[in-house]
């Protein structure tokens, strides 16, 4: 089976140690059993990263990978994955980001890039169609992200591609992102700290090569049919008005609202935070990715005095993780501290998670102003989430503790802190809470990168099938979404907003792909090769950890032992039996033992024969 189209057929390879560059043919296995994206990453740090690589060593292995539709006609094609062994849970890790940066990868000529090795002094790489150049970047290091990245635009033009770190990443701040395009961030587990832990700035790409497609006739069909289709449902209208922050309601409403390091559900101010506040007042400008019809990006600035000048770009986690899970309820100040975490490069969800669980454990008096540096910590003070940012980034004081994420503070603290840390598998929990929604937690317990919500997003399903049930169907569910979300739009790869939010057919993917490949593939196709990545990303867990207990797929004790008071869901919390039996059918759905690793028959089914083989050895010591 041959390609026609999609897939441009080349690799780039970087050694920044040795200042070597070099291309390889894209392996036609790899394109058509691992597809792109995250299937590409996954496949390419299980065969080349050494076993035990400390994530922020040379050794640790970059890739920013694409996937064939990426860059073409049809709906939000504008992704790009940016994988590494994370530096934040020793597992893997990775994001996806909405910008020009993985059209323009393609249009220079690469499916993806690795990276590897250290160089002597900050750099960054550039690429175009015609060339790939290590570029001095001294002007650049210790600017923020926003800042460098509007430098290499005056240079390299305003349509240029980009991935920009900011000094969270240049001082390791172990869930430093990357950002493109002023805002877009990506690579929660630490990516952005393996950009600095290279002496990697940043990414640009110019390309001008067209992506070949197989069937341009049928490609421009589609696309009129998807245009026509998105426009015409109910929930367009509000979508582009809102995007995401309508979710900010939804979850008060539901009382699954983090609220004081997710102590509630319910905010007393969620209104002056949520999505009809922000479109009414404070938003200023509609931003889209390439290629989208049903553009999400808010772009607003603070209306406080002082604030007018502020601009950030928001969206429901980012606004509620710097919010009520601090307790923070002026929305003006949410856009400052959105807008500081992005010129930072960290991560907004694990920013004011760690934030939210300090100020908690000094509430509690597990920690005290020795701890924190003469510092008092409390709820709903901006000023001091500001300062503490900007700890975090600089790594000053307490705020080097911060930066290391929850799990390594609840460590460092030991006594009741861990109790308070919310995490899975050392990746701070975005933006749900989940004492009464078991569904939801099980999907962050098994999450493939930790504890995030993009892979299964099943919290509005199980509010209308039934929080209080419990059956199989729930952990089915999980690992439907987990083939669609975190799977399909994960390897093809592009945006799964359309289908999420307005309802678009996912009919329409194999389509899309035969008229961009030439290759005739069925969903039940891709479920397939979604479930090859996801247990090749358990494999890689298992061997970098070099053991594996069921337990590391718990969801935060916190859940289980601390119910909130306030809302529908007072004096709830998670059942652990409940918990327990979903955790055991969703394994047994995979084909994986009762701790959680894929067994020999599943592996062998997904045509993993040779991880079967090294999962024994590993498990044998």
């Amino acid at each position: 089976m041959k390609w026609k189209g999609g897939w441009v057929g080349k690799i780039l390879r970087v050694d920044l140690t040795e200042k070597k560059i070099k291309e390889q043919k894209l392996d036609r296995d790899l394109a058509l059993n691992w597809i792109g994206g995250r299937g590409f990453a996954i496949k390419i740090l299980w065969d080349e990263l050494l076993p035990g690589t400390d994530p922020l060593s040379p050794g640790n292995k970059l890739i920013i990978a694409t996937g064939p539709l990426t860059g073409v006609l049809l709906p939000s094609s504008g992704k790009v994955v940016v994988a590494a062994k994370s530096p934040l849970t020793y597992g893997y890790g990775d994001g996806n980001i909405g910008s020009r940066i993985g059209v323009m990868l393609k249009m220079c000529g690469y499916d993806a890039v690795i990276v590897e090795g250290r160089a002597e002094k900050p750099v960054y790489l550039y690429i175009t169609s015609d060339a790939v150049e290590i570029k001095d970047a001294s002007h650049l290091w210790g600017k923020g992200a926003i800042e460098a990245d509007i430098i290499l635009r005056k240079e390299h033009g305003w349509d240029a591609g980009t991935l920009v770190i900011g000094p969270g990443g240049e001082n390791l701040v172990r869930y430093a992102v990357v950002i493109s395009e002023f805002g877009r961030a990506g690579g929660r587990p630490g990516i952005g700290a393996v950009f600095g832990s290279k002496n990697l700035k940043a990414f640009v790409a110019k390309g001008w090569k067209d992506i070949p497609i197989a069937d341009k006739t049928e490609l421009l069909k589609l696309m009129k049919e998807s245009i026509e289709f998105l426009q015409k449902q109910p929930g367009y209208k509000k979508w582009v008005a809102q995007g995401t922050m309508m979710t900010v309601e939804w979850c008060q409403e539901n009382a699954t609202l983090p609220t004081y390091n997710y102590s509630e559900g319910v905010f007393d101010k969620a209104l002056d935070i949520g999505g009809e506040a922000m479109e009414k007042m404070y938003k200023v400008v509609r931003k889209a990715c390439f290629s989208c019809p049903m553009p999400c990006g808010n772009i607003c600035k603070g209306k406080t005095k002082g604030f007018e000048t502020v601009f950030g770009e928001l969206d429901y986690e980012n606004v509620i993780m710097l919010g009520s899970n601090v307790g923070v309820g002026d929305m003006s100040w949410i856009i400052k501290l959105n807008y500081l975490c992005d010129e930072y490069g960290i991560d907004t969800i694990s920013a004011g998670n760690v934030i939210g669980f300090a100020i908690e454990l000094y509430q509690r008096g597990i920690i005290d102003k020795t701890i924190t540096g003469g510092l008092e910590l409390r709820w709903g003070d901006p000023e001091l989430v500001a300062k503490l940012l900007e700890m975090i980034t600089y790594r000053k004081g307490f705020g080097n503790l911060l930066a290391e994420g929850v799990r390594r503070m609840a460590e460092i603290i030991g006594g009741e802190a861990p109790k308070y840390a919310m995490h899975v598998k050392g990746l701070e929990v975005s933006a749900y809470d989940c004492h009464y929604a078991p569904a939801m937690a099980l999907a962050y317990g098994t999450s493939e990168i930790g504890a995030h919500h993009k892979s299964a997003w099943v919290i509005s399903w199980e509010m209308r099938y039934g929080r209080e049930k419990v059956d199989k169907a729930k952990p089915a569910k999980v690992i439907e979404f987990q083939r669609i979300r975190g799977g399909m739009f994960e390897f093809l790869t592009v945006c799964r907003l359309p289908w999420i939010e307005l309802g678009y057919p996912l009919e329409y993917y194999p389509k899309f792909f035969k008229a961009v490949t030439g290759i005739e593939m069925t969903l039940e196709d891709f479920w397939t090769i979604a479930d090859r990545i996801y247990a090749l990303i358990r494999a890689f867990w298992v061997r970098e950890y070099g053991h594996w207990k069921r337990e590391y797929d718990y969801a935060p004790r916190k859940w289980f032992e601390v119910p909130p008071t306030k809302g529908i869901v007072a004096g709830k919390v998670l059942d652990k039996k409940v918990y327990e039996q979903l955790l055991d059918w969703y394994y047994e759905l995979r084909g994986w033992d009762k701790n959680g690793i894929p067994t020999e028959e599943a592996l062998k089914k997904l045509g993993l024969e040779d991880v079967a083989e090294k999962l024994k050895k590993i498990l044998r010591k």
